[in-house]
C-alpha cells in the first residue's frame, strides 16, 4: 500500500512539473477561464436595455405626459418624442427605433369618458427582443393605470378593477447574468476537466512517454490517478475563480448549501476527467482528440444542458438528448442551489446520477487504457 502511494506521489509530482512548464496548459486551465468569466458575465445577456422608442404623442396633454413618464430616465428605454405618426414610421424604417408607442388624438377625452387605447408597434425581426420590449412597455402602462385608476373610473366602474402586482421569484435582480453564472461554472469545469485532460494525454500518447510508463512496475490505475489529480487541482482553481466572480463581480447570491455546491462540483469534475481520459485513450492523435472533446462536451454543454435556454421549452428529442449529458444534471443542481435554495430531493437525485456517471467513465477509462496497451 505504501509502495503504491509512493509511486502515485512521484507520478503526481512529475505531472505538476510538466504542467508548470507547459504554458499552453496553464493558458487553457487558468487564463481562458478568467476570460470566460469576464466575457460571459459582462458580455452575454438576454436583458433588453436602452430600447429606442418613438413616442408619437398625437395627444400631448399633461395626462399623456404623466402616463409616459415611466420611460424618462429609465435604463430600459431611450424615448424619441414626436407628434407625427409618419415621422415615427420613418424612424423605424431607418432602424433608428425598435418600437413605436402611439397615443391617438382625443386620448385624454376618451379616457375620461370611460376608455381609451394606446398602440404599440414593434420591430419584429428580432422576435425575442420585441416580446421583451412589449412586456416592458405594457408593464409601464399597467403600472400607471393601476396608480391612477380612481381618477378615470366611476365608483361602479371601479368595483371590478383588479390591480396586478408582478413579482419574480428566484431572481430578485431580474437579470439574465444570475441565470448565466451557474452555467459558466459548468462550462469552465468541463473545459478544464475534459478538454485539457484530453489534449495533454493525447500529446503523451503521440510522444510515446505514456507507453514508457506502462513498461515500469506502475499499474495503469496509478497512472490514471496521477493524471487526474493535477488537473483536478487546476479545475479547482477555476471553480474558486467562478465563485469569487459570482459573489464579488456580479453579486449572485447562494441561497442553498455551499457544501452541496462543492460536493456536486467534485463529482462532476471526476466525470469530466474520466471522459477526457477515455477519449484520449481511444484517440491518440492530439488534434483529433481535441476535436472530439469539443464535439461531445463543449458544444453540448453550451447548447443542450440548459445553459442558454430552458430544456423544458425545447422539442422532445432535444430534451431527451440533453438529459443524457452529465452537464445537464450539474447545471440543474447549481441553478437550484444558487438561486432557489436547498431542494433536497433534487440535490439527492442529481448527485446520485452524477456519481453514476463518475463511476462509469472512470472505470471505462481504465478498461480502454488497458486494452490500448495490449
Amino acid at each position: 500500500m505504501m509502495e503504491a502511494f509512493r509511486r502515485i506521489s512521484s507520478l503526481v509530482r512529475k505531472e505538476y512539473n510538466q504542467l508548470i512548464r507547459d504554458r499552453s496548459s496553464l493558458v487553457i486551465g487558468i487564463v481562458i477561464p478568467i476570460m470566460l468569466i469576464l466575457l460571459i458575465g459582462y458580455g452575454l445577456s438576454l436583458d433588453v436595455k436602452n430600447v429606442p422608442v418613438a413616442v408619437v404623442m398625437e395627444d400631448a396633454s399633461p395626462t399623456v405626459q404623466d402616463m409616459l413618464s415611466f420611460m424618462d430616465g429609465s435604463d430600459y428605454f431611450d424615448p424619441r418624442y414626436t407628434t407625427s405618426m409618419k415621422e415615427g414610421t420613418e424612424m423605424m424604417n431607418r432602424r433608428e427605433v425598435d418600437a413605436i408607442i402611439r397615443v391617438p388624438p382625443n386620448f385624454t377625452e376618451n379616457l375620461f369618458r370611460g376608455g381609451s387605447h394606446v398602440q404599440i408597434i414593434l420591430w419584429g425581426v428580432d422576435a425575442a427582443s420585441a416580446r421583451t420590449a412589449e412586456s416592458y412597455l405594457e408593464a409601464g402602462l399597467a403600472s400607471w393605470q393601476a396608480a391612477n385608476a380612481s381618477k378615470y373610473m366611476t365608483v361602479s366602474d371601479g368595483l371590478g378593477f383588479v390591480s396586478v402586482t408582478p413579482r419574480q421569484w428566484f431572481n430578485d435582480a431580474n437579470t439574465s447574468t444570475w441565470f448565466f453564472i451557474p452555467g459558466l461554472v459548468v462550462l469552465i469545469m468541463t473545459l478544464v476537466g475534459l478538454f485539457l485532460t484530453t489534449m495533454v494525454m493525447a500529446r503523451e500518447w503521440e510522444r510515446g512517454t505514456l507507453e514508457a510508463l506502462f513498461i515500469t512496475p506502475v499499474r495503469p490505475i496509478e497512472i490514471l490517478l496521477s493524471k487526474m489529480i493535477p488537473y483536478f487541482g487546476i479545475a479547482t482553481i477555476g471553480f474558486w475563480l467562478c465563485m469569487a466572480a459570482a459573489r464579488y463581480l456580479y453579486g449572485v447570491p447562494v441561497h442553498g448549501s455551499f457544501l452541496m455546491i462543492l460536493l456536486g462540483s467534485v463529482i462532476y469534475l471526476i466525470v469530466t476527467l474520466g471522459m477526457g481520459l477515455t477519449i484520449s485513450s481511444v484517440v491518440k492523435n492530439q488534434f483529433l482528440a481535441c476535436q472530439i472533446s469539443m464535439l461531445v462536451s463543449m458544444l453540448p454543454t453550451m447548447m443542450l444542458s440548459g445553459f442558454i435556454f430552458d430544456l423544458r421549452s425545447a422539442p422532445s428529442i432535444v430534451y431527451a438528448v440533453g438529459h443524457v449529458l452529465p452537464a445537464t444534471y450539474y447545471m440543474e443542481l447549481l441553478k437550484s442551489l444558487f438561486l432557489a435554495g436547498n431542494d433536497w430531493a433534487l440535490i439527492r437525485e442529481n448527485c446520485l446520477i452524477l456519481g453514476g456517471y463518475a463511476v462509469f467513465f472512470t472505470g471505462l477509462s481504465c478498461v480502454v487504457t488497458k486494452k490500448r496497451l495490449e
